[in-house]
């Protein structure tokens, strides 16, 4: 019985739509979900013209659509299947094979792009069981970003460093000049940018381990981490950051920055949120100015993660009236709506130590904890805050020099070097 066979009975919603027999020496696969896109020839190109790695390499697109599809998206996706189908006729070598698959009227309640990646990856994991190989590396990609000429040989390179691996992110740089979109658009999407590395410094600065860039289209996972967190989600927007959170919560995740991935900046309305949405927000509200949450919500729940070794073994008088009435009133308030009590005393009936404690602390405040935290928070006791503001508060504390006014570019360029040197 080979490794995802298990899997691959109970959750694959469709059978196999590669034929081809899956080379020995296939290790990594490419998983682009495609939606009424008109640029993915742009993104094979930028896979095609990569360096090859000493393993095979196979790239799956999943153009999709759902039942209430309109005709102007199915005419989209047609089209987008004949160019994708005569690109590849001409771009195939023994390293790398690229595979068009095309799943129409996907049932209404699901139909998304977490549903289409969760078809294209069992696709992968159906390719990877078939040679046995659990720790094949499986992908996310959009069909419109692009990639430097390494992306494939660093990613084999640190799997094979770190053979246990589970996953890891893989460093990304939206284009913030350039002819191809307006001006006000780079101008969103350095904003825009700058939030999301802004919010996974300010989390990891407060503290807590699960701290890691959650972007579809720019993670790996390997196939046997996969299956053992149930496969991906159907959501149809976010399931990027629900998916890379099971990931993450197994341990031995990490951040390959020695390549990039470069996401579009354009505008999209396929999802109710992520970065297309946002940045058709700004173009709607005319926004120059990014609200985001405010640095002292960080500063206030790094007061509570630094203590969380404090909370192992405690009952609930201690609990309430020794620990958390210590912490910042924002915290503590959250703590009582939540009913975090409920959670801890679970895992210290199950814990015998405090480095197992503190695995499963984190475990029940998680990522989805932190969140629901901030807009508590934002919605009770404080106001959101600029991101240039937020974004240079914080640097402060990493202890990098902030003197003069910055352009959330330039303050963006300051946070992608920080990250490329710090783990």
């Amino acid at each position: 019985m080979a490794f995802a066979d298990k899997y691959l009975k109970k959750q694959r919603l469709y059978p196999d739509y590669i034929k081809d027999i899956a080379s020995e020496q296939l290790n990594i696969i490419v998983t682009i979900p495609c939606f009424n896109e008109p640029d993915l020839i742009s993104g094979l190109e930028a896979l095609w013209n990569c360096e090859r790695p000493d393993c095979n390499a196979e790239v799956i697109v999943m153009v999709n659509s759902g039942e209430l599809a309109g005709k102007e998206i199915l005419a989209q996706n047609e089209k987008t299947i004949a160019d994708a189908a005569n690109w590849m006729a001409d771009h195939q070598d023994e390293k790398l094979k690229f595979y068009l698959i095309h799943q129409p009227n996907l049932p209404k309640k699901f139909a998304g792009v977490g549903l289409a990646r969760k078809i294209a990856m069992d696709e992968a994991v159906s390719r990877f069981n078939k040679i046995d190989k659990p720790n094949g590396i499986i992908t996310g990609f959009d069909a419109d970003s692009g990639c430097d000429a390494n992306y494939f040989v660093e990613i084999e390179k640190m799997f094979k460093r770190h053979p246990k691996a589970n996953g890891a992110n893989i460093f990304y740089e939206h284009p913030l000049e350039g002819t191809e979109f307006d001006q006000p658009i780079y101008d969103a999407i350095a904003q825009y940018e700058l939030y999301l590395r802004y919010y996974m410094l300010a989390m990891r600065y407060a503290g807590h381990p699960h701290a890691f860039h959650t972007v579809g289209s720019s993670f790996a996972v390997t196939a046997k981490a996969y299956i053992m967190q149930g496969g991906m989600n159907r959501r149809q927007a976010g399931e990027d950051f629900y998916f890379l959170q099971k990931i993450i919560a197994l341990g031995k995740f990490y951040e390959i920055k020695t390549t990039r991935v470069i996401p579009s900046p354009r505008e999209s309305d396929r999802v109710p949120f992520g970065t297309g949405k946002a940045i058709s927000t700004f173009m709607e509200e005319g926004i120059i100015d990014y609200k985001t949450y405010n640095y002292s919500a960080f500063k206030d729940v790094k007061k509570f993660f630094d203590r969380a070794d404090d909370f192992f073994g405690v009952d609930y008088d201690t609990y309430l009236n020794k620990l958390i009435v210590d912490l910042p009133g924002s915290v503590r308030s959250y703590l009582k709506e939540d009913n975090f009590f409920e959670s801890l005393d679970e895992i210290n009936r199950n814990c015998s130590s405090v480095e197992s404690f503190r695995k499963k602390f984190f475990g029940a405040f998680n990522a989805f904890k932190v969140l629901k935290y901030l807009n508590n928070v934002h919605e009770q006791f404080i106001d959101e805050e600029s991101i240039v503001v937020c974004a240079k508060q914080l640097l402060i504390d990493l202890g990098i020099e902030t003197k003069g006014i910055y352009s959330a570019k330039e303050l963006l360029e300051i946070y992608r070097e920080y990250e490329k040197n710090h783990e």
